[in-house]
């Protein structure tokens, strides 16, 4: 699932350990539009078939398709795990919601996309299991953000109701034919640190990137990709640790904004809408040398660079840390099993099955203790010059900060990107009636 605003997330990195996973990675999770993906997972039935657990996810989530019910069968043989999937959670959260007011029609366990999570632990803690208390979770094995995502406010009981699945930590992916024929460095290492540790350089480098570049070579792809990664690297952003909506009032906020609007008003923009034909087509012909992008990215840009971008396209480690996209598993108080769920939740988020998931399907772990493990730590992507993706998103992931997440994140980071940036970055207008319209369309949106 995605938006023009890149407020959505996509699951879709390709695991450099198997050429074969990288054909997969754009089904993965809350990532991609999938088709469908629905049904059990071919587990036996019959008097084997003791308890079954049912697992509602959106998409092709990738715990089915990664193999990783069948395992836990196969250590298990009195449990069948059936899984069920609505193709957008658009669609999908909804009707989770309607199911958690009454009680009924729900899975025993469910998927929860990052960007619903905040409200799910402000509305429905009370109707979830706490599954920081479930048998085999280790709150140290989990990075404290993400933990801290899935964790309801004090106010609400403070349980932990979510345990995360996958994350999407960012570098910045760019040409590096474009940036030596410009007269900038090539190694991932010398251009990590043209930008290192502010956002600011990353303008600047642009800057003197466009001095040197030929016409119709952009520096980034969009101005409102720059401003979601500024965003997501601030500690605070919509939300103030209280609950307040403090966007308009946030300096870290206006100033990604601003920043961001740089990048349109100096020309450094490919004036690209995200997840838009053109978009895609700009990776194919190269028409910009740079975009922030999640781990599960990768994949995306391989399909759509195709063979002609292998080795022109490398990554290095992002000015500040952030993340972008995301998924929880949440097991109902009204389930049939819930205790035997959470045992199953437990299990399909361990460290252990997060590397495997990133290895098969290329989600990235939020179970940092997954990061020493080989599948992760060795991991490199051959498309991109053998990258050592493992070791790069591992430290993104690290550095991140623990931000609060509000109810209406998406719904306020969508209308600052479509409503604001997009007509700094298009339509020319200055930064500052592109704040106004954003702000006026968020109010109405959170009046509403």
């Amino acid at each position: 699932m995605r938006v023009r605003a890149r407020a959505r997330s996509r699951r879709a990195l390709v695991s450099a350990v198997s050429a074969a996973a990288a054909a997969s990675l754009l089904l993965s999770g809350c990532a991609q539009d999938p088709k469908e993906a629905s049904g059990p997972s071919g587990a036996p039935s019959g008097d084997k078939a003791r308890l079954t657990l049912t697992v509602g996810v959106f998409g092709a989530f990738g715990l089915q398709e990664a193999g990783l019910y069948d395992e836990y069968m196969a250590q298990n043989p009195g449990i069948r795990i059936e899984q069920t999937s609505i193709e957008r959670n658009e669609n999908y959260y909804p009707q989770l919601l309607t199911h958690l007011g009454t009680g009924a029609g729900l899975a025993d366990i469910q998927a929860v996309e990052v960007n619903n999570i905040a409200e799910i632990t402000a509305t429905q803690a009370d109707k979830l299991v706490d599954l920081g208390k479930a048998p085999g979770v280790d709150k140290a094995a989990y990075l404290p953000w993400k933990w801290a995502q899935g964790t309801a406010p004090a106010s609400k009981g403070g349980a932990t109701v979510g345990l995360g699945t996958d994350i999407g930590p960012q570098g910045i992916c760019y040409r590096k034919d474009l940036f030596e024929a410009a007269g900038l460095p090539g190694d991932r290492e010398a251009v990590g640190a043209l930008w290192a540790g502010d956002w600011n350089k990353y303008l600047e480098t642009g800057k003197t990137y466009k001095a040197k570049a030929g016409d119709g070579k952009a520096f980034v792809d969009s101005a409102s990709g720059v401003m979601a990664a500024v965003t997501g690297s601030s500690a605070q952003r919509f939300y103030d640790d209280q609950g307040k909506v403090v966007y308009k009032t946030n300096p870290a906020v206006r100033g990604a904004f601003d920043l961001a609007a740089s990048f349109a008003t100096e020309g450094l923009s490919a004036k690209l809408q995200q997840f838009t034909p053109g978009w895609d087509q700009g990776f194919a012909n190269g028409s910009f040398a740079t975009v922030s992008c999640p781990a599960w990215m990768l994949g995306y840009i391989q399909d759509k660079a195709g063979p002609a971008g292998k080795d022109k396209w490398d990554v290095a480690q992002a000015p500040k840390p952030s993340n972008w996209g995301g998924s929880f598993l949440v097991v109902p108080k009204a389930g049939k099993h819930a205790e035997e769920a959470a045992r199953l939740a437990a299990w399909l988020t361990a460290p252990a099955q997060q590397a495997k998931l990133f290895e098969k399907r290329g989600s990235f772990p939020s179970a940092s203790a997954a990061y020493a493990l080989p599948a992760v730590s060795g991991a490199q992507h051959a498309y991109f010059g053998g990258a050592p993706i493992g070791e790069i998103f591992s430290k993104a992931a690290q550095g991140v900060p623990v931000t609060v997440v509000g109810p209406k994140d998406l719904v306020i980071a969508q209308n600052l990107a479509d409503i604001g940036m997009l007509q700094v970055d298009q339509k020319g207008r200055s930064p500052q009636e592109g704040w106004e319209a954003a702000v006026k369309a968020i109010d109405n949106a959170l009046d509403q």
